[in-house]
């Protein structure tokens, strides 16, 4: 099998959506106090930008209401021009994002960054933080002189910052004047953003402060390679007893059906949702938020996974390995499956090209239900701008604008792309295929994607069948999505414990599915959790909830 690079499996786990990040812990910054009133309850509600779609090529395959994606099964013949003129004045820009890939070319030797600085009229002096640094990095920026700040954050929704919504009050740029309502027709793609991603961001204290990172509805996803699990027995509406006799049969010697990595609790967000466990919190009609925790279905996903576990189906090394070492096993056989966000549907299909045929695992029913999938939060991340003076923002908000250009437009296919005949040439279906220096100067090592970004489409170069069969398989799995209810709304309990209670169960589900704990250990860590401050984020999640209905 051919080796896979760590700068092309860096680039595979970004695109997932971080489905597999355990947050450590940070000291509550110094610029928060946390007396800050971050909640939205008892505050005016600014609207949310008023959504006007762009104008661009009609998909192949039509996305529906429910959140199934537009399909492209061929790259648009005819793009089109997005923005009206240059967004730059000349200045430099100073931004800041996470990034999965490995640090960029200098800019003196780096001619996408040159390209992309001529398209925006500005010069560009980027803070590239990899995810390994990231949480140490914005510590000290949050804790830092506000004068210092970069003029474009990007806030990575992989991780919790302890106070990160106070910071943003404090420190960020109230976006409401300029974004809100019909105010966002200023910056036509910007208006492009679906409002689910405005909502799953949320507001602050009643007010706008950021512009999200729109996703695809599915979440956390169990990539199977098709092949071994249909040899196995695979079949369409399968039950949880054939899920696991199947993980059995195409598990052998060395080579194991199911992957996981460390942090990812056996792959628990796959399992819980098709036990139809809810996701972290659901909400009653009434306003009662409900943790995922006491209900009884998460904890029979828990033995579920046990079971699977004990009968061998899991590589040995599920609570130590890398989601970049895991990706590899998954490329050169070891592993069936694995777990990784439904945006990794990318680098999968390409990466896999005649090696296996991945694909999306439809969900195993549970004492007759069909199962559920994992519902992602709508926003990977925010964007904020440090306080300036009008004329400052506008320039900067143009910026962005221009960043997020749609699918199927110039501005687009050079942010993803690069220069044609430098960073890519055309394949026989016209879509962007790169070069070799396309393989260096991207925008994986020069994440310009996380600053913005336009709604997200499905499209894979040159494999058409892919497109079918992903849309086909959100067809069948969107109805049945489950999401967090308390995405988009504030908790200070949250803010400020959040990241230490949540690890409090993971590790608990960890060493449960390891064998390490017993199965009778887990509602005592969840009675735990709720004195701790469990139940005081069920009650500030229904009060924020109430604010926003």
């Amino acid at each position: 099998m051919p080796r896979m690079s760590r700068r092309t499996l860096l680039r595979s786990t970004a695109a997932g959506g971080a489905a597999v990040l355990v947050p450590g812990l940070l000291t509550a910054c110094s610029t928060s106090s946390g007396d800050s009133d971050v909640s939205n309850a008892g505050k005016k509600l600014a609207p949310w930008p008023t959504y006007r779609p762009a104008a661009g090529p009609k998909p192949d395959l039509a996305p529906t209401d429910a959140g199934v994606q537009a399909g492209y099964t061929a790259y648009p013949s005819d793009l089109v021009k997005s923005v009206a003129r240059t967004p730059g004045d000349g200045s430099t820009v100073k931004v800041m994002s996470v990034s999965f890939g490995t640090p960029p070319k200098p800019a003196s030797a780096n001619r996408f960054w040159a390209a992309v600085e001529k398209a925006l009229g500005v010069k560009i002096e980027y803070t590239v933080v990899s995810q390994a640094d990231y949480q140490k990095k914005m510590a000290t920026v949050m804790a830092g002189d506000a004068d210092a700040l970069p003029d474009i954050i990007n806030l990575f929704s992989g991780f919790v910052l302890p106070r990160e919504a106070e910071f943003v009050q404090r420190r960020a740029e109230d976006l409401t004047p300029y974004l809100s309502g019909d105010a966002v027709a200023d910056y036509p793609n910007l208006a492009g953003i679906p409002t689910h991603a405005w909502r799953d961001m949320g507001r602050i204290g009643g007010r706008i402060y950021g512009i999200p990172l729109e996703r695809p509805l599915p979440g956390s996803t169990l990539w199977l390679n098709q092949g071994m699990f249909t040899d196995a027995g695979m079949t369409e509406g399968w039950s949880a007893d054939d899920f696991a006799a199947v993980a059995k049969r195409a598990t052998s010697g060395r080579t194991y059906a199911l992957g996981a990595a460390a942090g990812s609790l056996f792959g628990n967000a796959v399992h819980s949702a098709a036990h139809n466990a809810p996701q972290e919190w659901s909400v009653t009609k009434d306003g009662t938020f409900r943790p995922a925790w006491d209900d009884e279905r998460f904890k029979a996903s828990i033995a579920f996974q046990s079971e699977l576990r004990k009968a061998g189906s899991f590589h040995p090394d599920a609570t130590s390995i890398s989601q970049i070492d895991l990706t590899t096993l998954y490329y050169n056989g070891t592993v069936g499956s694995m777990q990784d966000g439904f945006g990794a549907y990318l680098p999968k299909y390409r990466e896999s090209r005649g090696k296996l045929t991945p694909a999306a695992a439809l969900p195993y029913s549970v004492g007759g239900e069909p199962g559920g999938i994992v519902a992602a939060r709508r926003s990977f991340g925010y964007t904020v701008l440090k306080k300036a003076k009008k004329e400052r923002v506008e320039l900067l908000l143009r910026v962005l604008d221009h960043l997020a250009a749609p699918f199927g437009s110039k501005e687009w296919e050079l942010v993803h792309y690069g220069v044609e005949g430098t960073h890519f040439t055309r394949g026989k279906d016209g879509s962007p295929q790169p070069t070799k220096l396309g393989e260096v100067e991207n925008n994986t090592n020069l994440p310009l994607k996380y600053l913005a970004e336009g709604p997200q489409v499905l499209f894979v170069p040159g494999m058409p069948d892919a497109v079918r069969a992903l849309h086909a398989w959100q067809l069948k799995t969107v109805p049945r999505a489950i999401r967090n209810a308390s995405y988009g709304l504030q908790s200070r309990t949250k803010n400020a414990q959040g990241t230490t209670l949540k690890a409090l169960l993971e590790d608990t589900v960890t060493g449960i599915v390891a064998g390490r704990v017993p199965l009778s250990e887990w509602d005592g860590a969840v009675k735990k959790w709720r004195s701790r401050g469990g139940d005081r984020m069920a009650e500030e999640f229904a009060k924020d909830y109430t604010a926003n209905t």
